[in-house]
């Protein structure tokens, strides 16, 4: 799930999501709601560079293969 790898890698850097929402100038708990819905491109890649990994690997297991 995006939300979980985007709280593992902050967390991995030490940073809260708190925190980084603040410094990304998101509003508060926008990127919680990424459990239920999906960011734009733009603000994927904002916290892509701000976590130091690509959108790729942020979104790495997040399509579903269709049967």
């Amino acid at each position: 799930m995006l939300y979980e790898k985007v709280k593992d890698l902050a967390t991995k850097r030490g940073v809260s999501i708190q925190q980084m929402e603040q410094d990304l100038g998101f509003s508060s708990s926008y990127i919680s709601k990424w459990r239920v819905s999906n960011p734009s491109a733009i603000n994927l890649q904002k916290v892509a560079n701000y976590l130091d990994v690509t959108m790729e690997e942020l979104m790495d297991g997040e399509k579903e293969l269709a049967d």
